[in-house]
């Protein structure tokens, strides 16, 4: 029976499965067949589970070590997660393939990665992205939806983000979030981060947070969602140099010391084997 080895790593609850593009080929499954893959096993009730699936190869760029290829849980492309490619630097780092400082690319660039705490199977990275990567498009771009309007801040981190402020949860964001994901301002549609200001410990900014992800839904953190709140909040002045992030899944550090890093947890959970045979194709939500 074929099967393909997978690993299982969570970065502040954002879930992910992280395959070598090498076993994939060897299992027959073609480069048109990842989509399909990707809905198949990050199913979770008829596959492993995950919010994603990170596809891990050499680099075709010169200043990248490895390549990470991001499929979204509903089987759909996504350019880059940030707690995703942490996830791919666990598992290179835990493989031995890369140590202290390294390099990945994604399909939004080239990432470099910096190992800051290693306690197997649990990691701590710094993820650094340019300054001028991470552009605010519209600060207060007003969407109608329905009899309603939602005023948001479009922010591009390599991926499409929608920035709304809020006072507190307590109402349906799911809704919200679905809406805004497929508005027609968005003709690729986008991912929706909720965000509240307050102060942290010490003093520093803290932004809590929750998000809506194009194609894998509600999430309990993201990478890039946090980043591009923290551009809008630093663009509309709510943070200065760094901030505390917190989400439901745990918590990371936003800060421009060199280039925007972004900082938070990795844990490997889950080792296996993924039977391909009998599969069928089912919606991940």
């Amino acid at each position: 029976m074929r099967s393909l080895g997978f690993v299982k790593a969570q970065a502040a609850g954002n879930d992910f499965l992280v395959v070598d593009a090498a076993r994939i080929a060897e299992a027959g499954i073609s480069d048109e067949d990842h989509a399909r893959f990707a809905a198949r096993i990050c199913s979770r009730r008829f596959g492993v589970g995950a919010d994603g699936l990170e596809v891990v190869s050499a680099s075709k760029a010169l200043n990248a070590d490895f390549g990470a290829r991001l499929w979204n849980s509903d089987g759909s492309p996504a350019e880059i997660s940030g707690n995703g490619t942490r996830c791919v630097a666990a598992y290179l780092t835990e493989q031995r393939l890369v140590s202290g400082r390294f390099s990945i690319e994604t399909d939004a660039g080239v990432r470099d990665v910096e190992l800051v705490l290693a306690s197997p199977p649990g990691f701590e990275f710094r993820m650094r992205t340019d300054e001028a990567e991470c552009r605010v498009m519209g600060a207060a771009v007003e969407l109608k939806l329905g009899a309603d309007r939602q005023t948001v801040t479009t922010v591009d981190v390599g991926n499409p983000q929608c920035v709304c402020l809020v006072e507190s949860f307590g109402f349906d964001w799911q809704a919200l979030g679905a809406a805004l994901e497929c508005h027609p301002h968005f003709p690729n549609r986008t991912n929706v981060s909720f965000v509240r200001v307050g102060v942290g410990r010490g003093g520093i900014p803290k932004l809590e947070l929750r998000f809506w992800e194009r194609g894998a839904g509600a999430t309990l953190s993201s990478g890039t969602g946090s980043l591009g709140a923290a551009v809008a909040a630093r663009h509309h002045g709510w943070i200065r140099r760094s901030a505390e992030i917190h989400t439901q899944g745990g918590e990371m550090l936003v800060d421009w010391d060199d280039g925007i890093g972004l900082t938070g947890p990795v844990r490997i959970i889950a080792r296996g084997d993924y039977l391909l045979e009998g599969q069928t194709e089912h919606s991940s939500r």
